[in-house]
């Protein structure tokens, strides 16, 4: 390119994409490195977005609409046989718990957003730039050519996901089950009225090929005695997505490298379980904050401030530790077999579940409504600009 980049964005995925957007509102020169998939599969992932990641795509004009987006009206959490928490909307008085979206759908909203935005440039491959942001995904190149060693624990189980069409209307209801064995959970797309869901299941990982391969009937089958029935039949509507799970986070996001700055943003800085269906808010929550750092940031200080761009990395270490230590210790507590763990977590949960005041704080902190050191920041939100 004629001039250096203010900025490349390294992964042109959804967070990519996002912050690009925020950049471009800075007037920063921003290149989106976006590597063509050759003969990729459908996506089958949904992604369950919270009341903060929702206004932030709301304001960038990227939210997608009705079908490919579904409010969730209620959410049940429940021990296979045993106890459960329900959550519902209209009791916590808000629109909805969560939203779920279709990937693709959105996929498609923010690359027709960066194409009308001439302050970002596609690039097949990284440019010069001041800095360098490095979100690629859990298996980032960029952060292994930089020697970022992270902390990782492997949770030897596989998520399948797949869409299903149910026998009976989902009602806007998000169900999860666990048992010792595996996690299944079921999400309503398709609009409102709709019938479609789409399961995550966590399993073993020495289960993964069994499940990929068996016959659909079988799985089908599976699936509707690990769901107790509750939406009726099911039909296997796509094919089967696997990837391994991990509890994963950089022991460095930030830092220089041959005199460039570079900083890490999304899955290449941190991975948690998907029971709480956290992931993409955590890396939007990234790119929220980052953005805003580098509009509030003082005049002379450039977008590859080292003071900076360490307050970022505190800031969202701080936020995605604690939802890392959550999700583990859920998994962790669920994934003990034996009748007497049993019997704790049944009074667990209905203790939970009858707890009032803690049930809302962390439903609402589930829902991105509650003050945490990203949310809590002084410099504003980022999204004030026509």
């Amino acid at each position: 390119m004629a001039r250096t980049l203010d900025i490349c964005i390294r992964g042109g995925g959804i967070v990519g994409h996002v912050l690009a957007l925020l950049l471009a509102r800075e007037r920063l020169r921003v290149g989106l490195v976006v590597t063509p998939v050759v003969n990729a599969q459908a996506d089958v992932r949904a992604y369950a977005l919270n009341h903060r990641a929702r206004a932030l795509l709301q304001d960038l004009r990227c939210w997608p609409e009705s079908p490919d987006v579904t409010p969730v009206a209620g959410m049940h959490v429940k021990e296979a046989g045993g106890a459960a928490v329900r959550f519902d909307a209209s009791v916590l008085a808000v629109p909805a718990l969560a939203w779920i979206v279709d990937v693709p759908a959105l996929e498609a909203r923010l690359a027709q957003a960066v194409r009308f935005q001439p302050q970002i440039s596609l690039l097949a491959s990284p440019a010069d730039a001041t800095l360098s942001v490095i979100c690629e995904g859990r298996a980032s190149m960029s952060r292994q050519l930089l020697g970022v060693e992270q902390d990782v624990m492997p949770y030897a189980q596989v998520a399948i996901a797949a869409r299903l069409s149910a026998e009976l209307p989902h009602q806007q209801v998000a169900c999860q089950w666990f048992t010792p064995q595996d996690i299944l959970g079921l999400l309503p797309m398709g609009g409102e009225g709709g019938n479609l869901l789409a399961a995550v299941w966590s399993i073993p990982a020495d289960q993964k090929q069994q499940w990929l391969d068996a016959p659909q009937d079988m799985f089908e089958d599976r699936l509707l005695t690990a769901s107790e029935g509750r939406f009726g039949r099911l039909r296997l509507e796509s094919a089967r997505l696997a990837w391994p799970l991990q509890r994963s986070t950089a022991r460095h996001w930030s830092g220089v490298r041959d005199g460039r700055a570079w900083v890490l943003a999304g899955d290449a800085a941190h991975a948690v379980h998907p029971l709480a269906g956290q992931g993409l808010n955590l890396g939007l929550a990234d790119a929220e904050l980052l953005a805003r750092e580098i509009h509030g940031r003082d005049y002379w200080r450039g977008v590859d401030d080292a003071k900076m761009l360490r307050r970022y990395e505190r800031a969202r270490k701080a936020d995605v530790a604690v939802m890392a230590t959550a999700t583990d210790g859920l998994q962790q507590l669920f994934g003990r077999s034996g009748g007497g763990w049993q019997s704790v977590r049944n009074w667990g949960l209905r203790g939970f579940d009858a707890s009032g005041l803690l049930k809302t704080w962390v439903a609402r902190q589930a829902m991105g409504l509650g003050e945490s050191p990203t949310n809590s920041s002084n410099n504003g939100p980022v999204a004030q600009h026509p």
